[in-house]
């Protein structure tokens, strides 16, 4: 099993990534594979509605987007992990999920666990975290909880080091996503298929 994780920040190894990077370990003790997807720094447009992708399985931008849909159907679980900007997810990570969900093709994310995470300076992430969510919640996506809210605090991947309750969400996540994973391929095993 796989799981890939999507970080939307800019900066490759910063706070999003510290707590991806968290969540990744707890999958991994627990047998699961994973890998951390940097969206880059290059600017991503946000789609151009020109309904292509319909016709060729694919976005007709050819950027990240389509290397990170490549990258997920081949993947048995999403992570979606984006700072918080002006109470936001940064404007690239909005570009990059609107095309993302709009573009694949449904197989790609239908009924896969996945989690959406966020990472503050001080405030602002129930609003990201809000945001993020409704694009699993509208595309058939299996929702995997935690203890709380996935977001942890700090300006710095230091900072998010120490958040200890933060780092305590994004490791139960990680657990609890190796547990739905195992959940599933149990059903699938004995015969239980998705219902459409």
């Amino acid at each position: 099993m796989k799981v890939l994780l999507i970080n939307g920040s800019p900066h490759k190894e910063g706070s999003t990534y510290t707590a991806l990077r968290e969540m990744a370990d707890a999958l991994e003790e627990k047998g699961v594979e994973t890998e951390i997807f940097h969206i880059g720094t290059k600017p991503i447009s946000g789609c151009l509605a020109c309904g292509q992708c319909a016709k060729l399985g694919q976005c007709v931008l050819g950027d990240v987007v389509n290397k990170a849909v490549d990258k997920a159907k081949n993947c048995d679980g999403l992570v979606f992990g984006a700072p918080v900007h002006y109470a936001s997810p940064c404007g690239s990570m909005v570009s990059f999920m609107d095309r993302f969900f709009y573009s694949a093709p449904s197989d790609v994310y239908k009924f896969k666990p996945a989690a959406c995470i966020t990472v503050a300076a001080h405030a602002g992430a129930t609003a990201t975290y809000d945001m993020m969510n409704k694009y699993l919640g509208i595309d058939s996506m299996l929702m995997v909880p935690s203890i709380y809210w996935n977001m942890a605090y700090g300006d710095n991947a230091e900072q998010v080091k120490n958040d200890k309750k933060g780092m305590r969400i994004m490791r139960t996540l990680g657990i609890n996503m190796a547990w739905m994973l195992e959940v599933l391929d149990n059903a699938k095993k004995n015969g239980i298929k998705i219902p459409y």
